[in-house]
Protein backbone atom coordinates (compact mmCIF):
# COMPACT_ATOMS: atom_id res chain seq x y z
CA UNK A 1 0.00 0.00 0.00
CA UNK A 2 1.05 3.54 -0.83
CA UNK A 3 1.70 6.70 0.89
CA UNK A 4 0.13 9.42 -0.09
CA UNK A 5 0.65 13.31 1.14
CA UNK A 6 -2.04 16.24 0.80
CA UNK A 7 -0.21 19.43 1.98
CA UNK A 8 -0.65 22.92 1.99
CA UNK A 9 2.87 23.88 0.80
CA UNK A 10 5.28 23.07 -1.46
CA UNK A 11 8.27 22.42 1.03
CA UNK A 12 6.66 19.34 2.48
CA UNK A 13 5.45 18.27 -0.44
CA UNK A 14 9.13 18.29 -2.03
CA UNK A 15 10.78 16.64 1.28
CA UNK A 16 8.69 14.10 1.26
CA UNK A 17 8.74 13.50 -2.78
CA UNK A 18 12.38 13.14 -2.14
CA UNK A 19 11.23 9.88 0.42
CA UNK A 20 9.14 8.27 -2.27
CA UNK A 21 6.03 10.04 -0.94
CA UNK A 22 3.86 10.98 -3.79
CA UNK A 23 1.10 14.03 -3.20
CA UNK A 24 -0.62 17.27 -4.02
CA UNK A 25 -0.43 20.33 -2.97
CA UNK A 26 -3.73 22.66 -2.49
CA UNK A 27 -4.95 25.65 -0.45
CA UNK A 28 -9.09 26.02 -0.65
CA UNK A 29 -11.63 23.90 1.76
CA UNK A 30 -12.69 22.78 -2.02
CA UNK A 31 -9.04 21.43 -3.61
CA UNK A 32 -8.34 19.62 -0.41
CA UNK A 33 -11.60 17.83 -0.08
CA UNK A 34 -11.83 16.91 -3.77
CA UNK A 35 -8.21 15.59 -3.19
CA UNK A 36 -9.35 13.79 0.48
CA UNK A 37 -12.29 12.03 -1.11
CA UNK A 38 -10.12 10.98 -4.30
CA UNK A 39 -7.36 9.37 -1.95
CA UNK A 40 -10.29 7.60 0.44
CA UNK A 41 -11.12 6.26 -3.03
CA UNK A 42 -7.82 4.92 -4.59
CA UNK A 43 -7.83 0.86 -2.79
CA UNK A 44 -3.80 1.46 -3.84
CA UNK A 45 -3.49 3.82 -1.19
CA UNK A 46 -2.93 2.60 2.69
CA UNK A 47 -1.89 5.85 4.56
CA UNK A 48 -3.00 9.59 3.84
CA UNK A 49 -0.85 12.06 5.69
CA UNK A 50 -2.02 15.86 5.54
CA UNK A 51 -0.30 18.89 7.08
CA UNK A 52 -1.95 20.51 9.81
CA UNK A 53 -3.01 23.79 7.84
CA UNK A 54 -5.26 21.50 4.76
CA UNK A 55 -6.38 19.14 8.05
CA UNK A 56 -8.32 22.03 9.78
CA UNK A 57 -9.91 23.26 6.83
CA UNK A 58 -11.85 19.97 6.89
CA UNK A 59 -11.93 18.41 10.50
CA UNK A 60 -14.95 16.82 10.02
CA UNK A 61 -14.50 14.78 7.15
CA UNK A 62 -11.28 14.01 8.95
CA UNK A 63 -13.00 12.90 11.65
CA UNK A 64 -15.87 10.95 10.00
CA UNK A 65 -13.44 8.57 8.02
CA UNK A 66 -10.88 7.77 11.13
CA UNK A 67 -14.26 6.77 13.13
CA UNK A 68 -15.63 4.69 10.54
CA UNK A 69 -12.68 2.13 10.81
CA UNK A 70 -11.78 2.26 7.27
CA UNK A 71 -8.31 2.66 5.33
CA UNK A 72 -6.80 4.62 4.37
CA UNK A 73 -5.33 5.43 7.81
CA UNK A 74 -4.87 9.42 8.11
CA UNK A 75 -1.80 10.88 10.05
CA UNK A 76 -1.96 14.59 10.52
CA UNK A 77 1.79 15.87 10.55
CA UNK A 78 3.37 18.96 10.71
CA UNK A 79 4.63 21.26 7.97
CA UNK A 80 8.30 23.28 7.93
CA UNK A 81 7.14 25.81 10.11
CA UNK A 82 6.28 22.85 13.17
CA UNK A 83 3.45 21.83 14.76
CA UNK A 84 0.47 24.78 15.68
CA UNK A 85 -1.13 22.79 17.93
CA UNK A 86 -1.09 22.24 21.55
CA UNK A 87 2.69 21.24 22.90
CA UNK A 88 1.64 18.16 24.96
CA UNK A 89 -1.72 17.40 22.79
CA UNK A 90 -0.27 13.36 23.25
CA UNK A 91 -0.22 13.46 26.71
CA UNK A 92 -2.94 15.08 27.40
CA UNK A 93 -4.66 12.32 25.03
CA UNK A 94 -3.18 9.59 27.17
CA UNK A 95 -3.97 10.93 30.44
CA UNK A 96 -7.85 11.60 29.53
CA UNK A 97 -7.87 7.67 27.78
CA UNK A 98 -6.47 6.68 31.02
CA UNK A 99 -7.70 8.88 33.75
CA UNK A 100 -4.49 9.24 35.22
CA UNK A 101 -2.31 11.97 35.44
CA UNK A 102 1.15 11.74 33.80
CA UNK A 103 3.08 14.66 34.80
CA UNK A 104 3.05 17.82 36.78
Amino acid sequence: MKFFLISDNIDTSIGLRLSGVNGVVVHEREEILKEFNNAIENKEIGVILITELAANKIPEELKNHKLSGKLPLIFVIPDRHGWRGEKDFITRYVEEAIGVRVHE
